[in-house]
């Protein structure tokens, strides 16, 4: 499942920089799929079933407090051991999005279209 920030988010701001996938944004903020990622053209999101340009943004998951974009987080699986963005949270609000479920295998999936390493 993708990790959900909730509205007890300070907006400190910490768990930003942590996320290997560039999937946490400021309040308000839009956010594209290419940020942080080597996806380009036509992007199908996997959690929210979309189909966009990676270039284009999209609209803020939240108004108030930093978010997640759920079609960007994998839980940091193939990259750390837990979530950082739980990790580093001073108030623990970085939780499991029950409303979203997905297996390890379908985060390291996710997690390989969203970092392509050129092939030679």
């Amino acid at each position: 499942m993708a990790i959900r920030i909730t509205d007890e988010c300070i907006n400190c701001g910490a768990c930003e920089p942590e996320c290997p996938n560039n999937a946490i944004y400021e309040g308000g903020a839009e956010w594209k799929f290419a940020d942080g990622t080597s996806l380009k053209g036509l992007v199908n999101g996997q959690t929210s079933g979309i189909s966009v340009d990676a270039h284009a943004e999209q609209e803020p998951v939240d108004m108030d407090v930093y978010y997640i974009a759920p079609d960007k987080c994998t839980e940091c699986k193939g990259f750390h051991e837990e979530p950082q963005c739980a990790a580093v949270c001073p108030v623990d609000c970085c939780i499991d999005d029950e409303a979203i479920r997905e297996t390890d295998e379908e985060l390291l999936r996710k997690k390989d279209s969203l970092h392509l390493v050129d092939q030679l």
